[in-house]
């Protein structure tokens, strides 16, 4: 380390040696010859004017003063001898400034501290709550646990979701073809391709996305969000009759409680007012992704306790993540039953208290033309 801050010191002084030189190269010195030179175009002037000299001795005299003219403009003082204090103040800045700046980081910073490898930051992540993790570290957590389970397609389904919540739609497609390579036969998995498809499109049902869709109706012909899209498609292609009356038999179909139903009431209404689509259809909020994302993660917290309860740091976390989520019920039950468990100890007791009043994050509704 010692030796690369001397070198640059060095670096640094002929660096500012070289900028100097070529700043002083650029000073002209008139030479002394010059002046007569200029008078001797000027004679040489005046005698052909009085019919001295004919016109091949003129151009033959004039072309020999510039030839002198301009040998006498290429001598250069190489180094002029004024400003000598000015430039070694200069060259001095230069050396000093990594000098200075090794004492400063040796002063402030650390320099004996090791890299932290992605590896490294990747498993602090996954001892974090879930709840307290933007998207992008979330994803990089589930990458991870997909990289442990290669056969399952469970993990590589909440990293979709995760990528599409960060923005990355293109991983998010590769996550789910992966997903669906592992198990073709669920519906959901299809689906969510399908979406992403959607999204990629900006609301346009491609034909990626209708073949996508087209197989999870095939595993379930009653899927709602499928039937949705494809009817949407149709719409788009010209016919409208036909998209309104696939979207009015999923309506009947669907509860009356669902609360997918009114929004594609109103966007029946409003395809029927505007005889086709006004606009794309808005798609499901990123924070409605990621509460879903994290509902899973915490429930698989949930059910590793379950198995193994003598963890209190575990129970710390799901008792957070219930306040985060603002779940009530969960959040009391999950906060008794560790209670209970770990009584003896008061560091666990007020870890649990302090985690059970995280103040809850607040929860998106379903925007207007939403899916179902």
């Amino acid at each position: 380390m010692l030796a690369f801050w001397i070198s640059a010191a060095g670096l640094s002084a002929a660096a500012g040696a070289l900028v100097l030189r070529s700043a002083a190269k650029s000073r002209l010195v008139v030479a002394p010859e010059r002046d007569a030179q200029r008078r001797q175009l000027l004679e040489i002037e005046r005698l052909a004017g009085q019919g001295l000299l004919d016109e091949a001795e003129r151009q033959g005299a004039r072309t020999e003063a510039a030839r002198r003219l301009l040998a006498s403009a290429d001598h250069v003082e190489a180094w002029p001898s004024e400003g000598a204090g000015p430039r070694r103040i200069a060259l001095l800045t230069a050396a000093l400034a990594p000098i200075a700046a090794l004492a400063t980081y040796v002063a402030i910073g650390s320099p004996g501290m090791p890299d932290q490898p992605y590896a490294g930051r990747v498993a602090e992540w996954r001892a974090t709550d879930p709840a307290t993790l933007d998207p992008p570290r979330i994803a990089a957590v589930l990458a991870s646990i997909a990289a442990e389970r290669p056969t399952d397609p469970e993990p590589l389904k909440h990293l979709a979701l995760a990528r599409a919540a960060s923005g990355d739609l293109p991983g998010a497609e590769q996550a789910l073809r992966r997903a669906v390579r592992l198990a073709p036969g669920r519906v959901d998995l299809w689906t969510a391709l399908g979406e992403v498809f959607v999204s990629e499109a900006q609301g346009e049902v491609g034909p990626d996305a209708r073949l996508a869709f087209g197989e999870a109706l095939k595993i379930d012909p009653a899927a709602p969000s499928p039937r949705y899209y494809l009817a949407r498609s149709r719409i788009a292609d010209g016919d409208v009759a036909g998209g309104l009356a696939d979207w009015r038999a999923l309506a009947a179909d669907l509860p009356s409680d669902d609360q997918g139903r009114e929004p594609l009431m109103r966007e029946i209404a409003t395809v029927e007012k505007a005889g086709g689509l006004p606009a794309p259809v808005a798609q499901p909020g990123e924070t409605e992704q990621v509460q879903g994302m994290i509902a899973g993660m915490v429930e698989g917290l949930a059910t590793r306790l379950k198995t193994a309860p003598d963890d209190p740091d575990g129970w710390v976390r799901l008792v957070r993540a219930y306040a985060v989520m603002g779940e009530t019920a969960k959040l009391a039950a999950a906060l008794a039953e560790a209670s209970a468990r770990f009584s003896g100890e008061p560091k666990v007791l007020a870890a649990l208290r302090q985690a059970a009043q995280t103040p809850p994050q607040p929860k998106t509704g379903q925007q207007d033309g939403a899916r179902p």
